[in-house]
């Protein structure tokens, strides 16, 4: 392989393996704000015990995105120096932003709730939890306005073969960011809440002696997943509708629309011949690709080709096509998975309703169990698609993926550092599988001792900045 496709090897790897883990941190710890919310307001014990055993789950998941994360911004400099070089003046401010505010915020005040029971105030203490969520989602949005910049680019001009920063209100009002940030967050509340319904599902299915408790988390974990799947299908009709008009390439690549139609259909199963640009086998909706577009059955979608010649004009000869079969199946997994979850989240809604969560067959909770890895495709499909069908850019219309790797970098250190980040990795992913797998089935206690959140390394970032 050529240092290129290394590059993108590992820092697709990497993204995977860091993602796997943001969504969930995210959405739990609005959900762990939210429970340690009702406990001050009506002193139920309950909830404080599933304040501290949701917040368990949720600090080992924080600590592993951490050690995760901080790799990212290192591959910058060192495999795409070419890109940070280009993009170094509107990168470094969301980037330094991220770090200073948002990141510090909420690993300081993580710092202060671990530590805080029964030493500080309620009322201070239960602010702490709601600064922690709020800094973690500051630091997705901050991270999400630097990558918005790539999906579409705002506020710059190009000087000296440099995109420098003219518009800093643009930079953070860009109009991707409008329908991505929201997708993101509400992903993290469908992950956090099929999170808390497929571990109380096991303890129901088990006939744990915490039956009361996870009963009533399975009702607050069904109630937040179903807000959260909810949102995601309509954010993501009008990210759809957006991307129609600003990256259209990537709408035809997940249709594998090879020519314009007007109307336009969707397919529900295409086997196509990529490098012919054309079906082999499909099954098309007529006119609801149309509707998704346009919110109505009419309008022209464009297609590959169509779309191929026209950037051929603007910028010069070259493929400007993704790989169209990853596009078009990651986009089906991503929204499968979704309707899955959908799905689910009603029916498990219907037996709350009719108090049938004790009487729900093995079989439904077995099927809810394993629910809880339909967001982590979903997540990780999904951001697939947002890089993948984005190709061949890596700034939308600005640079190309070729010109942005880093010209020093030798086939040689590249797969030195792609085996070495993905076994060290895979330890972490075992690492935190099995500490998640751990406290999940140990369930709540009635010890104030053993109730306590689990020790923190000395070294981890909620400990540094307390020191």
């Amino acid at each position: 392989m050529d240092t290129l496709t290394l590059a993108r090897w590992q820092f697709g790897i990497t993204t995977v393996y860091h993602f796997f883990f943001v969504p969930l941190t995210l959405g739990l710890s609005l959900l762990v704000a939210i429970l340690q919310t009702i406990y001050y307001r009506t002193g139920d014990e309950t909830y404080k015990k599933m304040t501290k055993f949701w917040g368990k789950l949720f600090l080992i998941n924080f600590a592993m995105g951490v050690v995760t994360g901080i790799v990212q911004e290192f591959q910058f400099g060192m495999n795409w120096s070419e890109f940070s070089r280009f993009v170094g003046d509107i990168f470094g401010v969301p980037l330094a932003i991220e770090a200073l505010l948002a990141f510090f915020m909420e690993s300081t005040f993580l710092g202060l709730w671990v530590f805080g029971w029964d030493k500080l105030p309620k009322r201070i203490h239960l602010a702490t939890i709601w600064l922690v969520a709020l800094g973690s989602n500051l630091s997705a949005l901050w991270i999400l306005i630097a990558n918005s910049f790539m999906q579409e680019p705002v506020g710059y001009v190009l000087r000296s073969g440099r995109a420098e920063l003219v518009d800093f209100l643009a930079l953070v009002l860009n109009p991707h960011l409008r329908v991505q940030f929201p997708h993101v967050f509400f992903s993290g509340m469908t992950t956090a809440g099929f999170f808390v319904i497929a571990i109380s599902a096991y303890h129901l299915f088990t006939r744990s002696p915490h039956k009361d408790f996870f009963r009533r988390s399975f009702s607050v974990g069904v109630i937040y997943g179903l807000i959260g799947v909810v949102s995601v299908v309509l954010i993501g009709h009008t990210q759809t509708q957006h991307l129609v008009q600003t990256q259209p390439m990537k709408v035809a690549a997940a249709e594998a629309l090879w020519e314009s139609e007007s109307p336009a259909a969707m397919s529900l199963f295409t086997i196509g011949n990529e490098p012919e640009l054309r079906d082999v086998f499909a099954i098309k909706v007529p006119g609801l690709l149309s509707f998704l577009a346009y919110n109505r059955f009419e309008g022209e979608v464009k297609g590959i080709k169509n779309i191929q010649a026209e950037y051929e004009q603007i910028y010069g000869p070259g493929n400007y096509i993704p790989p169209v079969a990853v596009s078009y199946w990651t986009f089906r997994i991503m929204v499968g998975s979704g309707m899955a979850m959908a799905l689910l989240a009603l029916y498990s809604l219907y037996l709350i309703l009719k108090n049938r969560v004790d009487t729900a067959p093995p079989l439904v909770l077995k099927a809810l169990l394993l629910a809880g890895l339909l967001p982590y495709v979903a997540n990780s499909t999904g951001w697939l698609f947002a890089e993948i069908a984005r190709q061949p850019w890596i700034v939308h219309g600005l640079m190309r993926v070729e010109e942005a790797v880093s010209p020093a970098v030798t086939a040689g250190e590249l797969w030195v550092t792609l085996i070495g980040f993905t076994l060290l990795y895979g330890v972490l992913m075992v690492a935190d599988i099995y500490l998640l797998v751990k406290f999940a089935r140990r369930g709540p206690t009635d010890h104030p001792d053993e109730d306590a959140l689990p020790d923190v390394p000395a070294g981890s970032p909620a400990v540094a900045h307390l020191q």
